[in-house]
C-alpha cells in the first residue's frame, strides 16, 4: 500500500474517532460502507466531501440520536473488487447502507448483493440508464441519469440544424447503456447517426488514431463523445494531433466529461478548445461558495497537493448524498441497528450466508421521503432517482468552460446566450455546417435512371448523361457556396440496358450503393420511407390520356349534352308540377284557368313552359301563386343560363371531346390501359382495379397504341405523370386530351440518403434556380416553344351539368310549392265549411268518397267572394238581374234554351259545352245565399 495513502486513511480514522467521542453519549452508532476508487480524483474528492458532510451535519444537529460510522473500501477501479468489498462490508461490518460505487459496471454487481441483504446503495457517480432495469427498491441513484441530458443534447443539435452526428463512446457498460438512448434522441430531431465509433477504455494511442482517421474520411463533421474523462482526454489529445480540432469540426461532450472540465489541467483543456459540453447546472449560493473554500483548504492540507484543486459536481453530490443518508437514518427512530445472520458456511465471502438488515426497509422508506436544500439546490428523490435541476451548455476554453446556453430537461427547451459567442474549433465564430465533402477526397456517386423514351428529361449514352433533369441538378449545385465533387453513374447493366425500376434505384440509394439519384424520379410516399427528397422542380399529378372524337359525330343531338339525363327528367317533372300548382291556386278565381279540362290542361302547361323564355300572357291573381312563380323564375333563370354557357362551350370546343370521360368507363368496359414502363403508375392502376395493362417506352409508342385502340391490340387510354403528358400533348396536338381522374403526386425531385445534409442545401439552391431566368432557359433548351404551353393542358372533367349542382334549387321550389298548397287548402276549407256541412246534411250518403266528391264539386265552382268577380259585378247588379227574370226560374231567360248568368251580363247557350249542370240547377235559396254573402263582404257605395 502507498505510505501516503495509509497516512491519509489514518487521519480520516482519527477524525472519525474524535467526532464519535465528541458526540458520544446515548447516540447510536450506525455502520455505513463507502466503496470508491480511492486513487481516482472522484474517489478522493468524494470521500473527503462525505466526511465533511457528516461532520457539519452532526455539528449542526448535536441532539440527534444516531451517528454514522464510515467503513471505506477501495474498489481499485475493478467491478469484481467492488463486489468483494460490498460482500465484506455486509458480512463483516454489518453496514446498514453503502455509499458508492464509482462506475456503472461496479454498481451493477453491488445492487444485486445489496438487494439480497436489504442494504440501500447510494451512488453519486454511476449514471448509466441501464441500471434502472434492476428495479431494486434499495438502489438510489443520487446523481443524474445519463438519459436526463438527452433533451439538452438533441436540442443543441436541432438548434444548429445538424442532420448527421457520429457517436463516439467507450466499449463497456457505461457506453453501451447510453448509446441507444442517444441515437433515439437524435432521430427525434431528424438527425441520423451514420456511424458509431466504439473505443475500448484500454485502447492504445495507435488504435485511437486509426479510429479517428476513419472519421476523417467521412463527410460528417459533428462528433458526440460519451466517455469517462480518462479516455476522453486521450481521445482529444490524438484528435488535436491529427488536426481534427480545426475549423469545420464540431465536438460535443456529454456530462460525464463536461462535469469535470474545471478539474482538468490547462494542457488538457487546450486540446479540447472549441468543443461544446453539456454540464449539470448548479445554482450559485453563499453556502456553496463557503463550502468550496473550506473544502479546498482542507483538501490541500490532507492530500499534500501543490496545484489548485477544484471541487466538481461529483463532490457536491457526495456531500448531499451523505447528508440525505444521515437524515434518513435519524428519521427511522431505530434504537438498535442489527443484522439477521444466516446460518451456513464460515467463509466470510460466501454469498449464501449474507445477513439481512432488519432496518434496511425503514431506511429505504425514509430516503424516499427526504427533501432539503443542498449544495446542488433543491434535493428531492423520486422513485430512487435524484431529480434534475437542468443543464448548461458550456464552450470549452483553456480556463474550463463558458456557459453559452441553458436547457430545462422537463420542457426540453434550449436557450442559447445572446451575449456569449461560441468559439468553435479553429478559433472561429462561424458556425460549422456539420459536414464537408471537400476534405474527404471522395466524389459522390449519383445514380441516374436508364430509359429509352422521354429522353428530353434524361438521356444516357454509355457514360454520357444529358437531359433537363441533369441540367437542373447541375444548376442547383453551381449555386451552392461550397464545392461538391460528384460523378453521374448510370443505373445500368454491363450491356447498357437498365438495371431495374425507379424503385430499385431508390433502394440502391438507401443501401449506400449511390450517394444520391438524379432524374425524372417522382416523389411518392412509399419512396420517402427509404430516402429524403429535395423540393420538386416540376408539376405534379397523374392523369388519363384519351383520344378525341371526330367533330361531326352525333352533332345533331349536341343540344342535349349540356344537361345529364337525370337533370333533364327532373326539370321536365318540375315544369309539369309547377303548372299543376299554379292551376290549383288560380282555378277558382282566375277565368284564364277555367273551362273544359283540355283547355285547363293546355293553359297550365303553356303557362309553365313559357316561363323558360318569360313569355307567359296569363295574369296571376293569387298571391300564393305569385310567390311560387317568382321562386320558379329564379330556378329557370339559373338553368337556362347554365345550359346556354355549357352549350356554347360544346359548340366552340367540340374538337376536344374525349372518347372516354372517366375511369369508371374503363372499369365497366374492361378497357386496355397503358402506362410508362418502370413507372410507379403500374401499382396505382392495379390498386384501383384495372387489370388489362400494357406498357410503353416512348411518346411515339404511346401514340401508336392509342391509334390502334384496345380492340386492335392497342390501348383505349393511358395514365402518365404530368410532365410526360405535357411533352406528349405538345408533340401530338389536337389528337389527345386528358380526362378525370387526376391523382395527386409531388412531382420530380432528387433523392439522397435519409438525413443527408445535402437535401436542405440543394432544395434552397433549387428555389433560386426556379425563380431565376435559368429555369426558362433550360425549358427552352429541351422543349423549345413547347415549354411555354405547359401551363395549359386541355382537359375534360365532365360531359354535362348534373342534378347534383341544382338539387338545392329544386328543393327550395318544391318546398315553397307544397307549403303554398297547404295554406291554400286550409283557407279553402275554412271558407267553405258551411257549404260542406249543408251538402252533407242534404246527402243521404255520408261516405268518405261522397264527401270528397262533394268537396271537388265545390272547388270546381267559381269563388264568388273573389276580388276579381266582385269588381265586375256589384251586389245591386246581381239583384237587378234576379228581378228581371220575373216569374222565370232564377238564372234563366224567357227563352228556356238560354241561361242568364247571375255573375255577369253574358248569356250562355244551355246546350253549349261551357254549360255546367250545377250552374243550371241553382235554386232560389242558393242564389239568395250568394247575394246575401256578397252584400255582407262588399260595402254599399
Amino acid at each position: 500500500m502507498n505510505p501516503n495513502q495509509g497516512s491519509r486513511r489514518a487521519l480520516w480514522f482519527i477524525a472519525g474517532c474524535v467526532l464519535l467521542v465528541a458526540t458520544a453519549g446515548e447516540a447510536q452508532n450506525v455502520s455505513v460502507g463507502v466503496v470508491l476508487d480511492m486513487e481516482s480524483w472522484i474517489g478522493k474528492v468524494g470521500l473527503s466531501c462525505i466526511h465533511m458532510s457528516l461532520s457539519e451535519f452532526y455539528e449542526a444537529n448535536p441532539h440527534y440520536k444516531t451517528r454514522i460510522v464510515l467503513h471505506p473500501k477501495d474498489s481499485a477501479g475493478d467491478a469484481v473488487a467492488a463486489a468483494a468489498a460490498a460482500v465484506d462490508l455486509i458480512k463483516n461490518n454489518k453496514v446498514e447502507a453503502i455509499l458508492g460505487p464509482t462506475t456503472s459496471m461496479q454498481t451493477n454487481f453491488v445492487i444485486k448483493l445489496a438487494h439480497k441483504a436489504h442494504v440501500p446503495v447510494l451512488t453519486f457517480t454511476a449514471s448509466s440508464p441501464s441500471l434502472a432495469s434492476h428495479r431494486s427498491p434499495y438502489f438510489f441513484r443520487l446523481t443524474h441519469t445519463d438519459s436526463a441530458q438527452l433533451a439538452a443534447i438533441s436540442a443543441l443539435v436541432k438548434a444548429y440544424n445538424w442532420r448527421q452526428v457520429v457517436l463516439i463512446y467507450q466499449d463497456d457498460e457505461f457506453g453501451d447503456g447510453m448509446s441507444p438512448y442517444l441515437i433515439h434522441a437524435l432521430q427525434g430531431v431528424n438527425a441520423r447517426v451514420p456511424y458509431q465509433s466504439i473505443i475500448d477504455p484500454t485502447a492504445t494511442e495507435d488504435h485511437i488514431g486509426e479510429e479517428l482517421h476513419k472519421l476523417i474520411t467521412m463527410p460528417t463533421r459533428v462528433f458526440l463523445v460519451h466517455m469517462q474523462p480518462s479516455l476522453a482526454i486521450r481521445l482529444f489529445a490524438k484528435a488535436n494531433e491529427i488536426r481534427m480540432m480545426r475549423e469545420g469540426y464540431v465536438w460535443i461532450l456529454t456530462d460525464a466529461t463536461a462535469n469535470l472540465l474545471d478539474s482538468m489541467s490547462s494542457s488538457v483543456l487546450k486540446s479540447m478548445e472549441g468543443a461544446l459540453g453539456v454540464r449539470t447546472y448548479v445554482p450559485k449560493s453563499m453556502e456553496l461558495e463557503r463550502f468550496k473554500l473550506k473544502w479546498k483548504r482542507k483538501f490541500i492540507m490532507e492530500n499534500f497537493v501543490l496545484n489548485d484543486p477544484h471541487l466538481d459536481i461529483f463532490g457536491l453530490w457526495a456531500y448531499d448524498a451523505a447528508r440525505a443518508l444521515a437524515m434518513a437514518i435519524e428519521k427511522t427512530g431505530v434504537k438498535n441497528f442489527t443484522f439477521e445472520n444466516q446460518n451456513g458456511s464460515e467463509n466470510l465471502t460466501d454469498l449464501r450466508t449474507l445477513g439481512v438488515s432488519r432496518n434496511g426497509e425503514k431506511i429505504r422508506e425514509a430516503l424516499s421521503k427526504t427533501k432539503f436544500i443542498g449544495l446542488t439546490g433543491n434535493y428531492e428523490i423520486v422513485n430512487g432517482q435524484l431529480q434534475s435541476a437542468g443543464f448548461e451548455i458550456v464552450n470549452v476554453n483553456s480556463n474550463g468552460g463558458n456557459r453559452v446556453g441553458f436547457c430545462n430537461p422537463e420542457k426540453g427547451l434550449l436557450s442559447l446566450s445572446e451575449t456569449m459567442t461560441v468559439i468553435w474549433p479553429g478559433n472561429t465564430a462561424a458556425v460549422p455546417k456539420g459536414w464537408d465533402f471537400q476534405t474527404t477526397g471522395k466524389r459522390l456517386r449519383i445514380g441516374v435512371p436508364v430509359k429509352k423514351g422521354y429522353i428530353e428529361f434524361m438521356k444516357v449514352n454509355g457514360t454520357e448523361v444529358e437531359g433537363y433533369c441533369k441540367d437542373v441538378f447541375d444548376a442547383a449545385i453551381a449555386t451552392l457556396p461550397y464545392d461538391v465533387p460528384f460523378d453521374y453513374i448510370p443505373f445500368a447493366l454491363p450491356n447498357g440496358s437498365r438495371a431495374g425500376s425507379y424503385d430499385d434505384l431508390i433502394m440502391q440509394v438507401n443501401t449506400g450503393v449511390y450517394d444520391g439519384a438524379v432524374g425524372d424520379i417522382t416523389i411518392v410516399a412509399n419512396r420517402s420511407k427509404y430516402v429524403d427528397f429535395t423540393l420538386p422542380f416540376t408539376d405534379s399529378g397523374v392523369s388519363m390520356i384519351v383520344p378525341t372524337q371526330a367533330n361531326s359525330k352525333n352533332r345533331a343531338w349536341l343540344f342535349l349534352k349540356p344537361l345529364t339525363l337525370d337533370l333533364w327528367i327532373t326539370s321536365l317533372c318540375f315544369f309539369v308540377f309547377m303548372g299543376f300548382v299554379v292551376w290549383i291556386l288560380e282555378h277558382r278565381i282566375n277565368p284564364d284557368f277555367r273551362g273544359p279540362p283540355s283547355h285547363q290542361i293546355g293553359t297550365s302547361l303553356w303557362f309553365s313552359f313559357c316561363t323558360m323564355v318569360f313569355a307567359q300572357r296569363e295574369t296571376l291573381i293569387s298571391n300564393l301563386a305569385r310567390l311560387v312563380v317568382v321562386i320558379w323564375f329564379f330556378v329557370v333563370f339559373v338553368l337556362t343560363q347554365s345550359y346556354t354557357a355549357s352549350l356554347s362551350s360544346l359548340l366552340t370546343v367540340q374538337q376536344l371531346q374525349p372518347t372516354i370521360t372517366n375511369i369508371n368507363e374503363l372499369l365497366t368496359k374492361q378497357s386496355s390501359v397503358g402506362y410508362l414502363e418502370g413507372s410507379f403508375v403500374w401499382g396505382l392502376l392495379t390498386s384501383v382495379g384495372i387489370k388489362n395493362l400494357k406498357s410503353y417506352r416512348s411518346p411515339e409508342e404511346l401514340d401508336t397504341l392509342l391509334k390502334l385502340g384496345g380492340s386492335n391490340g392497342g390501348i383505349d387510354a393511358a395514365f402518365d405523370e404530368t410532365p410526360y403528358i405535357k411533352l406528349f400533348l405538345s408533340k401530338f396536338p389536337n389528337k389527345y386530351i386528358t380526362a378525370d381522374p387526376t391523382y395527386k403526386t409531388d412531382g420530380f425531385g432528387f433523392a439522397f440518403p435519409i438525413g443527408s445534409p445535402l437535401v436542405a442545401d440543394i432544395s434552397r439552391a433549387m428555389l433560386n434556380v426556379i425563380e431565376s431566368k435559368k429555369m426558362n432557359q433550360l425549358q427552352m433548351k429541351w422543349f423549345g416553344d413547347q415549354g411555354n404551353s405547359w401551363s395549359s393542358i386541355p382537359k375534360v372533367t365532365s360531359s354535362g351539368l348534373n342534378l347534383g349542382s341544382f338539387w338545392g334549387l329544386f328543393l327550395i321550389t318544391g318546398t315553397a310549392s307544397i307549403i303554398s298548397l297547404l295554406i291554400y287548402f286550409i283557407i279553402f276549407l275554412h271558407k267553405e265549411q258551411h257549404t260542406l256541412r249543408h251538402t252533407a246534411n242534404e246527402s243521404s250518403n255520408s261516405s268518405i268518397k261522397s264527401k270528397i266528391r262533394a268537396l271537388l264539386k265545390i272547388y270546381d265552382k267559381r269563388d264568388l267572394t273573389s276580388y276579381t268577380f266582385r269588381k265586375s259585378n256589384p251586389p245591386e247588379v246581381i239583384d237587378n238581374k234576379i228581378q228581371a227574370n220575373h216569374g222565370n226560374p232564377v238564372g234563366t231567360s224567357p227563352n228556356s234554351n238560354y241561361l242568364l248568368s247571375p255573375l255577369n251580363d253574358s248569356i250562355y247557350d244551355t246546350n253549349h259545352e261551357f254549360s255546367r249542370s250545377e250552374d243550371l240547377n241553382l235554386s232560389n235559396q242558393t242564389v239568395e245565399m250568394v247575394v246575401h254573402t256578397t252584400m255582407e263582404i262588399v260595402p254599399q257605395s
